[in-house]
């Protein structure tokens, strides 16, 4: 798959997600089959006003190449500013344009999902940035309840010079309830002639396949269902290349990939940023006794804790 000049080699996106993507995390689901990933959202406002721990969060690697960051705000100006700012520092392959974070945080600040009303201003932005930087600019959208703005905010999305977009197929008065409708990516993907990659309800092989199969677009995007679940990203790469279901044990995958977690935390020394009990929360969802767990999680003291419940939970000997 190329975005712009940049050529990857897969097309499985992992998306940007607020207090899970961070270097560690995307280090890991990169490894496990990810062709790119972003980082955390990071606010145009608070890089202007060098908010150190907003600015860090587009801490990165060699090892990660290539990778994005995603940015959100409302004014062009101030966003063409902070982008450039950005690159400077931290030189990402990709420049994406929070256009679908449905958050209160956000919306009701004119941001994220709430410009989907402001079409004009969506091109404006876009426009600056793309006329300002060198890196290429993406979009991320959710939709409309109306089919027709739509595409049409997607045409203007192309009408820019973005050079892809990924279409989440929730509106922003669903949050995260209810069912992503993949015919607006299958839509929009037969009006533009830039990438496109759709996301929402992918959670395992079969969906992964099944939305690319029925979208046929350019890539597909997974989000929620990578939380505490990076191993996911080798299941379903490894079933799109070869067709077939991988073997393996859910609950010592879990907790082998926890610990890996951890240690890289230790490594980049960024154990501080992070709240340990909600990690592991993550990490021993949809597990049988899980519930169990993660109330002797909450109690903890420490991380070893953490982690012996997560093991004993699974039966497993120190």
């Amino acid at each position: 798959m190329r975005i712009a000049k940049l050529k990857l080699e897969g097309n499985i996106f992992l998306a940007p997600m607020s207090n899970v993507t961070n270097l560690p995390f995307r280090l890991m689901c990169r490894e496990y089959g990810a062709s790119m990933s972003y980082t955390e959202m990071i606010s145009s406002d608070a890089v202007i006003h060098e908010n150190k721990k907003t600015i860090n969060r587009g801490i990165s690697c060699e090892a990660e190449r290539p990778f994005g960051i995603q940015i959100f705000g409302n004014s062009p100006d101030i966003m063409r500013t902070a982008t450039l700012k950005i690159e400077e520092s931290y030189h990402p392959d990709i420049i994406d344009v929070n256009f679908g974070c449905p958050a209160r945080l956000l919306t009701k600040e004119g941001c994220g999902s709430a410009l989907l009303h402001s079409p004009d201003l969506i091109y404006d932005i876009l426009k600056e940035l793309v006329d300002n930087i060198s890196t290429p600019v993406t979009a991320k959208i959710r939709v409309l309840e109306d089919m027709d703005k739509t595409l049409e905010i997607a045409r203007i999305i192309e009408k820019s010079g973005a050079s892809a977009i990924t279409v989440h197929g929730r509106t922003r008065q669903q949050q995260y309830s209810g069912r992503s409708n993949m015919e607006y990516a299958k839509r929009i993907k037969r009006e533009l002639s830039i990438p496109v990659i759709a996301n929402g309800d992918i959670v395992d092989e079969l969906s992964a396949e099944s939305i690319l199969e029925y979208t046929e677009c350019d890539g597909i995007m997974i989000g929620r269902a990578a939380m505490g679940n990076p191993f996911l990203l080798r299941r379903i790469s490894h079933y799109i290349s070869t067709g077939e279901l991988l073997e393996y044990n859910e609950c010592q995958q879990r907790v082998e990939d926890f610990k890996e977690y951890v240690r890289r935390l230790e490594e980049y020394d960024l154990m501080h940023t992070v709240n340990m009990k909600a990690q592991a929360q993550w990490f021993t969802r949809s597990i049988s006794g899980g519930r169990h767990t993660r109330n002797m999680i909450s109690a903890s003291k420490d991380v070893d804790e953490i982690v012996k419940h997560i093991k004993d939970m699974c039966n497993l000997i120190d």
